[in-house]
């Protein structure tokens, strides 16, 4: 599935590259991963197809992410997941835009980290970051309108398919989570790989 050798349980399939050298290759798997979530962006609008389009631009995307930090400290992977919360599943920044802008609002000093267990960097709100989300009150609360109204549009035109791109959505954040840590070695990604040939296995023997 993903051009991987496997050691022994997880064999791949559908691989365009039998028989060839194997071997992990970390850009493919990355590629892959962030594909899981092509067309999140174009989900919830009301044309047919068309091209996709960023919900927030950069300024606007470190306002949200201050606010959220503000009301609860938090990490990476929990403001990417707070924000899908917010529109209902229709959108989730991609941790390519979440982590450098935390690191922008950490060099801003609106943001600072705070100490906690584990790899991850989790931040809280500085008294210059609510001074300045004081100074932008109006344009915070329009941005968060703008999540909740996307949330209500995907309600009035959530189809069959939603639970599935929501577990989509699931794996693809937390593998990404995962395996972006300092500790994750080769070993550990190979089975990664398994687990998810495994998956997609068992879903195509489904009747």
């Amino acid at each position: 599935m993903f051009g991987f050798s496997h050691g022994g349980r997880g064999r791949h399939h559908h691989s365009g590259q039998r028989g060839g050298s194997g071997g992990f290759d970390p850009e493919r798997f990355f590629h892959w991963i962030e594909r899981l979530n092509e067309g999140e962006h174009r989900r919830g609008g009301g044309g047919g197809g068309g091209r996709s389009r960023r919900m927030f631009d950069g300024s606007e995307l470190r306002l949200v992410l201050l606010k959220l930090i503000a009301d609860t400290p938090r990490h990476g992977y929990e403001l990417i997941k707070a924000i899908e919360t917010l529109t209902g599943g229709a959108y989730a920044p991609s941790p390519g835009v979440v982590y450098p802008t935390l690191t922008l609002l950490d060099e801003m000093e609106l943001i600072a980290e705070q100490a906690s267990e584990g790899a991850r960097k989790r931040f809280a709100v500085t008294d210059a970051g609510r001074a300045h989300l004081d100074e932008q009150a109006e344009t915070v609360a329009t941005l968060m309108a703008r999540l909740e109204a996307l949330a209500a549009q995907r309600a009035q035109g959530e189809g069959e398919g939603a639970p599935v791109r929501r577990a989509m959505h699931n794996l693809r954040h937390a593998v990404m989570d995962r395996v972006k840590r300092a500790d994750a070695s080769p070993e550990l990604l190979h089975e990664i790989a398994a687990l998810i040939d495994e998956v997609a296995q068992k879903v195509e023997r489904l009747k």
